[in-house]
């Protein structure tokens, strides 16, 4: 049975694009190409931060930067937290395979950090928190699979869930394989969401409407050119927007009034 819910906090990163505001602007007119730039993760401790990746950085920034109220804090440090990325670290993974093509040793460490729980793992780690932990990769639909999950759990009973979604531009070895038509609107980009169920006084409080993802009976063909932004970032701009549906592919995303 599809599990509504609503999101309280949410909070995206992208070089020159930080806040909710500059990020609802960007939104309404996407412009390329995005500047170069690393998330500053102040949040983290030092000697963990200068391991992470710039793409890793700007994962962990969202979702440090939804704990900004007691409430949000609360909630993320006791709530499971779900990270979801279409290729992960997919430039460090090349990186060791060009290595081993040159008859190079490999770093234990970069390849710890390659797999695809990783950046989960590093948070868990630097908050000293054992909440349940889950990575999801699902090709295009992987924000989906990402909101599926987090569903799972809260119909398990979960009062939150953090839902971390993060992507970067291939390596040019595989750039055949991106579903963006134009390279150059391929960026580095990371955004989180504080999920609560359908039913809690605060989601009343707020007049927030629920959302709802489930798969539809029937594939949807898209129809036209190529969309502007790739699918998670239109899962993103349905989040935060006000449309009643969404469709992509197979799923279907619907919104009730507030």
């Amino acid at each position: 049975m599809p599990t509504r819910f609503w999101i309280e906090q949410w909070a995206a990163w992208a070089p020159g694009i930080e806040s909710q505001v500059q990020w609802r602007q960007w939104l309404a007119a996407p412009s390329f190409p995005i500047s170069d730039g690393v998330a500053p993760l102040a949040e983290m401790p030092a000697m963990m931060r200068r391991r992470i990746e710039p793409l890793g950085r700007a994962a962990l920034q969202t979702a440090y930067a939804l704990q900004a109220t007691e409430t949000a804090t609360a909630a993320i440090d006791s709530c499971p937290v779900v990270f979801a990325s279409r290729w992960g670290e997919l430039a460090r993974s090349v990186g060791m395979l060009e290595q081993l093509a040159l008859g190079q040793p490999l770093s234990p460490t970069a390849f710890s950090l390659s797999v695809h729980n990783a950046i989960g793992a590093l948070y868990s780690i630097a908050r000293h928190d054992r909440a349940n932990y889950l990575a999801v990769s699902a090709g295009e639909h992987s924000a989906e699979a990402g909101f599926a999950e987090a569903q799972g759990l809260l119909a398990d009973g979960a009062t939150a869930v953090l839902l971390v979604y993060f992507d970067a531009p291939l390596p040019a070895s595989f750039a055949q394989f991106s579903a963006t038509a134009t390279p150059g609107q391929q960026f580095l980009h990371a955004w989180a969401c504080l999920l609560r169920p359908a039913g809690t006084a605060s989601q009343a409080a707020k007049g927030q409407g629920l959302l709802n993802l489930q798969a539809c009976r029937q594939a949807l063909i898209a129809q036209g050119r190529a969309p502007e932004l790739g699918a998670d970032l239109k899962t993103l701009e349905f989040l935060i927007g006000d449309a009643a549906t969404l469709n992509h592919g197979r799923w279907c995303w619907t919104r009730d009034a507030g």
